[in-house]
């Protein structure tokens, strides 16, 4: 991991574990200037204060290659193309402790795979029930021309379910592009159920 990616994840396992910046300097046997340095992302830490920093923050900050980070969060993105929350949530938790990006963009993708469900799941209890209970009213009352109503019931729940395929796959090539661009992604209607 590089920076300004090294800086803002040394910050934010510092701060999850509660150190502050001086103890964190003491246990690296580093100065707190050194600290302040990489967290700004203003230096690249040499390998005993990366090693150091990985043993107490218990991350690996190990070089990654960008081809590799590339691939992973295209894949990642691209999953989030399926409303089924597994591959997002597998990719992300094989490898938010490894890659900063990945991680940040994980939680993105997964906020907005939730969100997707939660708006996809009462059409898709229309598709499911809908018929059932109006092929039972037309069975009692054939003759009120209610057939229409049974056509345009079942098909409505439909149509937002494929408009929400296509939304969701346009929202999963958009950020695809824009992350492999090193653009900041942008995931539209997302609820952050994870921080």
């Amino acid at each position: 991991m590089n920076q300004p990616d090294l800086g803002l994840r040394v910050t934010e396992l510092r701060q999850q574990k509660g150190m502050t910046q001086e103890k964190l300097a003491e246990y690296c046997e580093v100065s707190v200037r050194t600290i302040q340095r990489i967290e700004n992302g203003e230096v690249e830490p040499r390998p005993f204060t990366r090693n150091s920093l990985s043993n107490i923050l218990e991350f690996d900050f190990g070089s990654e290659k960008t081809n590799d980070e590339n691939l992973w969060l295209a894949l990642l993105h691209l999953s989030s193309a399926v409303c089924i929350v597994f591959f997002p949530l597998l990719l992300w938790s094989w490898k938010k402790d490894q890659n900063y990006k990945i991680d940040q963009q994980g939680r993105a993708v997964l906020n907005f795979q939730l969100t997707m469900i939660f708006v996809l799941l009462p059409f898709i209890l229309a598709v499911i029930f809908v018929p059932n209970v109006l092929t039972l009213a037309s069975q009692l009352d054939r003759q009120a021309g209610i057939l229409g109503d049974i056509f345009t019931l079942t098909v409505f729940p439909f149509l937002p379910i494929i408009f929400i395929g296509i939304f969701t796959v346009y929202q999963a090539v958009f950020n695809t592009i824009r992350a492999l661009s090193d653009k900041p992604i942008r995931y539209r209607l997302s609820i952050p159920f994870v921080k």
